[in-house]
């Protein structure tokens, strides 16, 4: 069960660097100077992508809890 922790911390990692990911592209686009039509449109993607992220993490958490149940 040691490997389904380290597992899950891995995943766990790759949704928190994906919500760090999301939070640089949103800087980016508050720096770009874009009008509200445009910068809902850019936001409406990143909001899907941190989403994503922060399921991936939640799924990784997961992992961990069940490895930790079971060991």
């Amino acid at each position: 069960m040691e490997l389904l922790i380290w597992a899950g911390a891995a995943v766990s990692l790759v949704g928190l660097a994906g919500l760090a990911w999301c939070i640089w592209l949103a800087a980016r686009a508050k720096r770009a100077g874009l009008s509200d039509d445009a910068m809902r449109a850019r936001l409406k993607g990143i909001v899907a992508l941190n989403m994503g992220a922060l399921f991936v993490s939640a799924f990784g958490l997961m992992l961990v809890v069940v490895g930790i149940i079971l060991a």
